[in-house]
């Protein structure tokens, strides 16, 4: 895993993407700084990163669509492959390289409450608390790009994939709201489990394991429309708000440090690792 992580990092010293992640991230963050803490006055800086946190929708799909796609492109995954590691040892080193690039220039963002505090009354522990919920959304969100790119070989369907999921993410909270058709849920949790279907399928090359899942999904779809029809109407609706990792981040921005989102985010970024593992473990074992 070392020298994958090493590998990594020294790719993106030598390349611009690293730096023009890092500046356009302390950009956002910077203008949302500016707009509450210095023109308004507002002593919450936790306000600036809640506005722009948006900003992740275009920023992870940039900074994870080369991480695993290129291998696949330049063919260089069948050299990996040879390699006394495992595809954890991959997967890892890639993601903690990624990683880093991106809590480098957060650690400047760290910064800033510090020195507004110099100027005025900002509670810090609150700030700091928002500052470390945001590392870990993003930390989360890249391990969601990451898995995305682990599926195609073309980096522009991975940045593409990985926005369309990222936008879904940021406003599933506020789309949950205009859902309240019981049929169009029916056929959204159908829709829904048709695709991990197939995900499955993908992961797995077996047609039985997706048969299996995809009869699953049916089953229990069928059973609570018998069974609870009325919980069927807010089923998709309440989990749409409550699996946002954006929805949740607002939570500390209101100045409450929730640590079921902290686990949340833990749980969002293994669950992911882990299913990269498995498309890359797919990929060695079947040429």
């Amino acid at each position: 895993m070392r020298s994958v992580f090493k590998h990594e990092l020294r790719l993106y010293s030598h390349s611009m993407l690293a730096y023009v992640f890092g500046a356009f991230l302390l950009e956002f963050i910077g203008i949302g700084a500016m707009m509450y803490n210095i023109n308004s006055a507002v002593a919450n800086f936790e306000y600036a990163l809640g506005t722009f946190c948006i900003a992740f929708v275009a920023l992870v799909p940039v900074l994870t669509m080369r991480v695993m796609a290129e291998e696949k492109r330049q063919k260089t995954d069948q050299l990996l492959s040879l390699l006394p590691i495992t595809g954890v040892d991959i997967v890892l080193g890639k993601y903690f390289a990624m990683a880093l690039v991106f809590i480098a220039p957060m650690l400047v963002a760290c910064v800033y409450p510090f020195i507004f505090s110099f100027y005025g009354d900002v509670y810090l522990p609150t700030s700091y608390g928002a500052l470390f919920a945001f590392i870990c959304l993003g930390l989360a969100l890249l391990s969601i790009g990451m898995f995305i790119s682990s599926l195609t070989e073309s980096q522009g369907m991975a940045a593409g994939l990985g926005v369309v999921v990222m936008l879904f993410c940021y406003y599933s909270a506020s789309l949950a709201d205009h859902i309240s058709s019981t049929a169009f849920n029916v056929v959204a949790l159908l829709v829904i489990a048709a695709l991990l279907a197939l995900l499955v399928r993908r992961l797995t090359r077996s047609d039985a394991a997706g048969l299996i899942v995809l009869a699953l999904c049916v089953a229990a779809v069928v059973v609570m429309w018998l069974v609870s029809p009325d919980s069927l109407a807010t089923l998709l609706p309440d989990l749409m708000s409550k699996l946002s990792p954006f929805e949740r981040f607002y939570t500390f921005v209101n100045g409450v440090f929730d640590v079921t989102a902290i686990v949340y985010y833990i749980s969002i970024a293994v669950f992911f690792l882990f299913l990269c593992v498995q498309s890359w473990e797919k990929k060695r074992y079947n040429g």
